[in-house]
């Protein structure tokens, strides 16, 4: 997922008209106009970067006259101590705009270090990452940029890319025949033809039903190590698979090791943390 700079324009704007709504009292009474500040932005524990151009964005709309240049690129391993960006000019834009711009790259550097955590358990393995829905609401596209940043991969972007039916879907149908989940894959693939179809599967007995009905992906919620190593095994590539629920930096690896193609983690959005990075005030 790639951001646009229009978008992440609006966003800086909206995050700008929030937090100086009719300005900002503090800066603007004691700071003078003609002041000037030099500062970097630093990172104080190791990370992964992202969001880095929301950042210089915050900058720029509070003056365009600041000189702003970058050391580092988003998706970079950037250890305690590296300079990201350097910015000199008005000390009352900088003053201004610094929350703003340390809020976005935190927070978005936050899910792609945790992203990043979460693809090194995996490593040598086929498993790879996925994010899912639960998000930040408003900031899904730039949470599933971060999370690319970090090496993992987009699940659906919404409810309109992707069909993924279930249990509570399933639960609507459960008069259906054969099955609710032979009936929720027909009735899908005839109203979405052109749509990838995914199906949740709580049991092996539903994970067969999906096989039967050419799910193209299966979506095994909650289960156990040796019911996924079944799982795996009843699919044996007729479709591909996801692990999910509840899944942890802990027991990720063991649920690689089953086989799955996929396993999201809500965790990278919803739990990730804001990372360590300041804005250190230089001597000109």
């Amino acid at each position: 997922m790639e951001l646009t700079a229009a978008e992440i324009l609006a966003a800086v704007r909206s995050a700008l008209a929030e937090d100086i709504g009719s300005g900002d009292v503090t800066t603007d009474a004691i700071v003078p106009k003609t002041a000037t500040l030099r500062a970097a932005m630093v990172v104080r524990e190791p990370l992964v970067l992202a969001g880095l151009a929301f950042a210089k964005t915050a900058f720029r709309e509070q003056d365009a006259s600041l000189v702003i240049t970058t050391n580092a690129v988003d998706g970079e391993q950037c250890e305690k101590g590296r300079v990201l960006l350097r910015v000199s000019g008005s000390a009352r834009a900088i003053l201004t705009a610094e929350r703003v711009a340390l809020n976005f790259v935190q927070r978005l550097s936050g899910v792609a270090s945790l992203a990043a955590l979460f693809v090194q358990q995996v490593k040598g393995t086929q498993a790879k990452i996925l994010d899912t829905r639960k998000t930040t609401p408003g900031w899904r596209r730039f949470e599933k940029y971060a999370v690319k940043c970090g090496g993992g991969q987009n699940h659906r972007a919404g409810l309109y890319d992707q069909v993924l039916i279930k249990d509570n879907h399933l639960a609507v149908l459960r008069d259906a025949q054969p099955n609710a989940i032979a009936e929720a894959i027909s009735v899908a693939r005839l109203k979405q033809p052109k749509l990838t179809i995914e199906v949740e599967a709580d049991t092996l007995a539903q994970v067969r039903q999906c096989v039967e009905a050419s799910a193209d992906i299966i979506l095994f919620d909650n289960m156990s190590l040796d019911n996924l190593r079944a799982a795996v095994a009843i699919v044996a590539g007729r479709a591909q698979t996801e692990a999910s629920g509840g899944v942890t930096l802990q027991s990720v690896r063991a649920i690689a090791e089953t086989g799955v193609n996929f396993i999201s983690v809500g965790a990278i959005t919803h739990s990730a943390r804001a990372v360590d990075i300041a804005l250190d005030f230089e001597e000109s």
